[in-house]
This record gives C-alpha cells, sequence and structure tokens, in this order.
C-alpha cells in the first residue's frame, strides 16, 4: 500500500469536514440541495442547512413559503407541500441574512445506486460507449456523483454537484444507473434524479448500519443524503465478499445493508434492486464461494420490496470480473421498478428462479418462477449447465428438456435421481431464458435456501 492510497481518503475526508464550515451569520444548504437538482415528486419537500443559531429563514417555492429558526447549533430544516413531477425548471428561494436562489429545480424520481466497480464503472468504458454518450443529451435526467470519502462517524455534506446530462457530464458517470435512469426517464416520462454512491474494490460492511455502529462508507457517502426523499436504490456490490469467502452469511449482510437504509431514509419500504453476481474465472474466487452468494442473494429476495437482476449471460470476458455489458443490466433492474414502482402490468422483470423440484421415477422435473410465457433456449441449442444426483451426491452432466414452465432432467447414469442442480459453478454460461430471454439465475436443490415463495 503507498503513501497516496492511505493519504487520499483521509484528505477527502478533511476537505469534506471543512466544506461544512459557513461565514459567520451565512445562510447556507448541503451540496445535495442546489440548481439543476431533482426533488422526488408527490413527497414533502424538506428543504435544510445551516445559518447562525436562532436566526430567522424563509424557503419559498411553487408560491408556497414556509419559515423556520435554526436551532442553537445552527440547524434549521424546513418543509413545503409536496409537488408533483415537472418538466420546466422552477426556482427555490432560502432567505436568511442572506439569500439563495436555486435554478432549474425539477421534481421527479430520485435513485440512488450504490456498490463496488461494477456500479462505479464509467460509462466511457463500456460496449457502445461512444455511441452512447454521443446520444445523451438527456435534460430531464439529472446527475449527482458523490466522490470517494470515509468517515468514522455521519457527515453532513459531501463534495458534489448536480448536472444535468448531456455527452460532457455522462461519460465519467456510473454506467448501470445511467440506463436504469434513461429507461426509466423514457417509460415514465418524469424527471429522474440518479444518484451515485459508490467505490470500487469495496465489501458491503462499510455501507452498512449495524449494532455497533455505522460503516465509514456510509457515513460520509450516504449518511449526508437521508434527508432528501427519494424513490428508491439499486445496488451491485458483492464480489468483494466472495473473495472473503462469506458464502451464504452475506444474505444477513444484505439484511442489514437494506433495513439500515430504509430505516436512514425514513422509508420502510423503500424498492431496493440489486444485481447478482456475474461469473468470473479468477482465481480468487475458489470453489464453491460464488454460488454460496448466488444463494444469498437469491434469498434476499425474501425481504418485501427487493428485486434481482440475474447477468449469467452477459460475460463478455470470463477472465474480467468487469462485464462490459452495463445497458442490460441497467435496463434488467429498470424492470423491477417498472413493473413494482410504476405498476407496468403484463411486464416480465425477473428470469426464471428455482421453485420445486419433483421425483418422477427416473426424471426429475424442475418448477421454477417467472417463467413469462413460457421457458426456451437462449441460443437455440439444447439446454445446458443442467446437474443429477442420486443418493450419492455424485453429479453426472444431464439432459434437460422443457415442458411449458418446467425443465424435465435426467441422466441415464442415475435411475433414482434425489437432487439437480444448474449452473452451480464460477464459470457457468447457461443457456435458459424465459420467453422475455431473462436468464434463470443459477440453483440446488438439495438444502436449497434461495427465494422458494415470495410472491410474484
Amino acid at each position: 500500500m503507498n503513501i497516496q492510497t492511505v493519504l487520499c481518503p483521509f484528505l477527502l475526508s478533511v476537505f469534506a469536514l471543512l466544506s461544512t464550515e459557513v461565514a459567520v451569520g451565512e445562510v447556507r444548504l448541503p451540496n445535495a440541495l442546489a440548481s439543476h437538482m431533482v426533488l422526488q415528486r408527490d413527497a414533502p419537500v424538506r428543504i435544510w442547512g445551516w445559518a447562525e443559531p436562532a436566526e430567522k429563514v424563509s424557503v419559498a417555492c411553487g408560491g408556497q413559503e414556509v419559515q423556520t429558526t435554526a436551532d442553537k447549533e445552527g440547524r434549521w430544516q424546513a418543509e413545503l407541500p409536496a409537488q408533483s413531477a415537472n418538466e420546466q425548471g422552477q426556482s427555490i428561494t432560502v432567505t436568511g441574512s442572506n439569500t439563495i436562489e436555486l435554478e432549474d429545480v425539477l421534481f421527479g424520481d430520485v435513485w440512488v445506486g450504490s456498490g463496488q466497480s461494477n456500479m462505479e464503472w464509467q460509462l466511457r468504458n463500456t460496449i457502445d460507449a461512444a455511441a452512447a454518450i454521443g446520444s445523451a443529451s438527456h435534460p430531464l435526467i439529472r446527475l449527482f456523483h458523490i466522490p470517494k470519502v470515509k468517515a468514522d462517524a455521519p457527515t453532513e455534506d459531501v463534495n458534489a454537484e448536480w448536472r444535468v446530462c448531456d455527452p460532457a457530464t455522462v461519460p465519467s458517470f456510473s454506467a448501470v444507473l445511467y440506463y436504469f435512469g434513461l429507461k426509466l426517464q423514457h417509460e415514465v416520462n418524469v424527471p429522474i434524479g440518479l444518484i451515485n454512491t459508490s467505490w470500487g474494490g469495496s465489501p458491503i460492511e462499510p455501507w452498512t448500519i449495524t449494532e455497533s455502529g455505522s460503516g465509514p462508507m456510509y457515513n460520509a457517502m450516504v449518511a449526508p443524503i437521508t434527508n432528501l426523499s427519494v424513490r428508491g436504490a439499486i445496488w451491485y456490490q458483492g464480489e468483494t465478499n466472495i473473495i472473503r469467502k462469506n458464502g451464504f452469511t452475506y444474505l444477513d449482510k444484505m439484511k442489514d445493508l437494506i433495513n439500515g437504509w430504509r430505516k436512514a431514509f425514513n422509508h420502510s419500504d423503500m424498492p431496493f434492486y440489486f444485481v447478482q453476481i456475474a461469473p468470473w474465472s479468477g482465481e480468487r474466487y475458489e470453489t464453491g464461494e460464488l454460488p454460496a452468494v448466488w444463494e444469498a442473494q437469491t434469498a434476499t429476495l425474501n425481504l418485501p420490496h427487493t428485486g434481482m437482476a440475474v447477468t449469467t449471460d452477459l460475460v463478455d470476458d470470463i477472465a474480467d470480473i468487469h462485464p462490459r455489458n452495463k445497458r442490460d443490466v441497467g435496463n434488467r433492474l429498470a424492470r423491477w421498478a417498472l413493473a413494482k414502482v410504476y405498476d407496468q402490468k403484463d411486464l416480465i422483470y425477473s428470469g426464471p428462479i428455482f421453485k420445486s423440484l419433483q421425483i418422477n421415477g427416473t426424471k426429475a422435473k424442475v418448477d421454477f418462477h417467472f417463467t413469462g410465457t413460457g421457458l426456451k433456449s437462449r441460443d437455440n441449442e439444447e439446454l445446458n449447465e443442467f446437474q443429477i444426483a442420486g443418493a450419492n451426491g455424485e453429479f453426472f452432466d444431464a439432459v434437460a428438456v422443457i415442458a411449458g414452465s418446467s425443465v424435465v432432467v435426467s441422466c441415464d447414469k442415475i435411475a433414482k435421481p434425489t437432487q439437480v442442480r444448474f449452473g452451480w459453478h464460477k464459470v457457468a454460461n447457461p443457456n435458459l431464458v424465459n420467453s422475455d430471454g431473462l436468464p434463470a439465475s443459477p440453483f440446488q436443490t438439495q438444502g436449497w435456501r434461495g427465494m422458494i415463495d415470495a410472491a410474484e
């Protein structure tokens, strides 16, 4: 570890703290409240900041005005009535001993994107990046990129700014979050605010509020924005925890993350959609560790208002832990939001997920959730990656045949099958998909702890 690695997070933390200092008597807002921002529609308009203790502060927006008073520590907060979505930017005026005029403010839906490098991955480094960037003039999408900072305790501000999405501002932004927001904006036709708070190589723990306290990345990169009303969050992380051999215990870590964020944002049913980690051949993934986290991620779907995008089919280089196709990742996450948040009817939003196993003589029938109007092979070849075992637990490659919304699995070496597994290794490339082409999630049937009965 070099000196820059050690000092940079420390210096950024210092700068973030220094940025909260204000001149005596001046009213100031956090950087999350600024011109060009998107505020959550249909929710109270919460404006907050700092001023001289006991200073009177007024906030005006949309013909409404409220007044408040700074407390003894100089903090103040005001709420105005909820606003409907708008396409024409409007102003918010904050007045104390000085006046702050926020311009070009939109009301729409605000989404937070977080995780490690696959969430942080910049649009400029993805497949078809040049075309995507060149066509990225979207005035109703606004971007807020939080820099990498750690803190020992929750902080109150971040060194970031809201930017209108265009070919100049989008190249360094999170590709997954951008494609997610782009799909929503196109389908729902309201302004979309995207907040990227991610850090390559980070495990889940520093983003989490646990019983012993909150993690340093949560403290510096999430806590300062929790006063914002948001529509939901998306999450792409897990690689580091696979390397750490966390296995199925990753489920508990996901529960802590999701429940902690929901409490912090004061949004008990906040939608939380995440990516199931893609296959990778790297030696740092030891045998069985990736499938164990896959099972934990699938089990996370038993938490209400969650969703999972499967990515086993999006690997362009099995030796690269960073698949370059982020468009489909973002679009698959958006399907969950469109179906569950925006109530788009008849939308297939998930690939097949194991439901049940029935043994009929020499054959095993596997049923699935989320089959759409039926199952099929992605490449029109015979189904692959199915294996079957008998009582001794020895697995053999199996013949798998689609039967409506089920798959019948058999092998001439197994007379009395007891279990089936599918894509259950770190370089899996299965071809089973549903009618919309969404891939099936890997599974094992023996002692399966993943999602079983969650409502579709």
